[in-house]
């Protein structure tokens, strides 16, 4: 799957000051019977930003006109707890969301972000905190990746990333591409040599 690069990104931010926000929550399981992802933002915190009869809940967060289509959402400790559904990290980006900052992240949840091109940033509570503030109060965001730094008004905070996951994310590499592009020397080597010993694996099917 190719991915958008991901360098900069700057706009408004979401606050949503909620701890152990699972994906129950950012996406009801009653709506993993769709697979396909186009489309799943409509279902993003479903029951959070809807009535029963679809009429928007206004003091939602994602709901206020001055970030609606936020690309940043920061929010509470342990975000994406709960189960593994992918679902959660589709929908959220499908809304436009390519970057949430927390104070922690389930294991899980905090992986399939990165696979989905969305950056989950890591930071203390304090720090968070400040954030959250300023994205209350209308400031404007801005996330640069190679330099690892947010600034938000009179803000500026550095922010820690594996190496690896940040160069996929510059790349816009989904896993097998980044296998591919950090590995692919050594694959071509061993499939080079095991076409010496082991020819039979290569061999075309006989033709129908």
């Amino acid at each position: 799957m190719s991915l958008k690069p991901f360098t900069t990104l700057s706009g408004p931010a979401a606050f949503l000051p909620e701890d152990n926000v699972d994906t129950d929550i950012i996406f009801p399981a009653r709506f993993l019977l769709i697979t396909a992802r186009e489309g799943l933002g409509t279902y993003a915190f479903h029951d959070r930003r809807f009535l029963p009869d679809g009429t928007e809940i206004p003091d939602f967060p994602l709901n206020r006109p001055q970030v609606r289509g936020a690309p940043i959402l920061v929010t509470g400790a342990n975000f994406g707890s709960g189960s593994s559904r992918e679902h959660a990290v589709w929908s959220m980006a499908d809304i436009g969301i390519r970057c949430i900052i927390a104070q922690s992240y389930s294991e899980i949840f905090h992986g399939n972000c990165f696979r989905n091109g969305v950056l989950p940033i890591t930071l203390p509570a304090d720090k968070v905190a400040a954030l959250g503030a300023a994205a209350a109060a209308g400031i404007a965001f801005h996330i640069d990746l190679p330099a690892q730094t947010i600034l938000a008004g009179g803000l500026s905070l550095d922010f820690e990333i594996d190496p690896e996951r940040k160069q996929a994310l510059l790349n816009g590499w989904d896993e097998t591409a980044m296998l591919l592009a950090t590995q692919g020397d050594a694959i071509t080597a061993f499939e080079t040599a095991q076409r010496q010993t082991q020819p039979w694996l290569y061999e075309s099917e006989p033709a129908q």
